[in-house]
């Protein structure tokens, strides 16, 4: 669980709190590739979707009732919306998969992606890769390691959901991608509003841009 924020922050410290964060926004240092097209995609992608919004929650959790404008709101609602995704991709894991085990699983290397008997289970590394939660903040950074945290996370998202609009010809799974890229971006730009008012323009915060169109 996060540390407990103070009930009323002098709203100054806002900028006090934006230290630097440790991890670089890399795209590339997180896997979030779950394979080609097959019979099996879907599953693969609920089992990716759910560990990367899981770690959304988490992150989240870390700003609720910071004290700072905005922010804590921003958390609240990231939650808010990826917890019932979460719910509604679980449900239609158990109701299109029913074999399937368990544990989130992952294809095999070389694997046929239209056989179940080539899904492995998702590996701890696999997992804290779509979780995107390597590092957790410091009471003084937790304002900027949730911002720029959060626009890289969204990135990925971004790119899982172009991936499932490629390979995916289940109607629910793309309208939910479709609404993952809608959402995501308009919080992308929030973001990075709240970052420009506190001077930080850093040219990273754009990278994602090109996965935002749907055509």
């Amino acid at each position: 669980m996060p540390p407990v924020a103070q009930a009323q922050m002098d709203p100054h410290e806002h900028h006090r709190m934006m230290a630097p964060v440790s991890a670089p926004m890399d795209p590339s240092a997180h896997n979030h590739d779950v394979g080609p097209a097959g019979s099996t995609y879907d599953l693969r992608w609920i089992d990716g979707m759910v560990q990367h919004h899981t770690g959304a929650l988490r992150m989240s959790e870390f700003v609720f009732d910071i004290g700072v404008p905005g922010v804590g709101s921003l958390g609240k609602a990231i939650w808010r919306d990826q917890a019932q995704e979460l719910k509604a991709m679980g449900q239609w894991r158990k109701a299109w998969f029913p074999d399937a085990p368990v544990y989130p699983v992952v294809l095999k290397t070389g694997g046929d992606p239209n056989a179940m008997a080539d899904l492995t289970r998702m590996s701890s590394a696999q997992i804290q890769a779509m979780q995107m939660m390597a590092s957790t903040p410091t009471r003084t950074n937790r304002v900027t390691w949730f911002l720029e945290g959060m626009l890289q996370h969204h990135g990925g998202a971004l790119i899982m959901a172009h991936d499932a609009l490629k390979k995916s010809s289940n109607p629910t799974i793309r309208r939910l991608a479709i609404n993952i890229i809608v959402a995501q971006r308009k919080e992308i730009i929030q973001i990075r509003k709240m970052l420009q008012h506190d001077g930080l323009n850093k040219p990273e915060y754009y990278q994602y841009d090109k996965p935002f169109a749907l055509g």
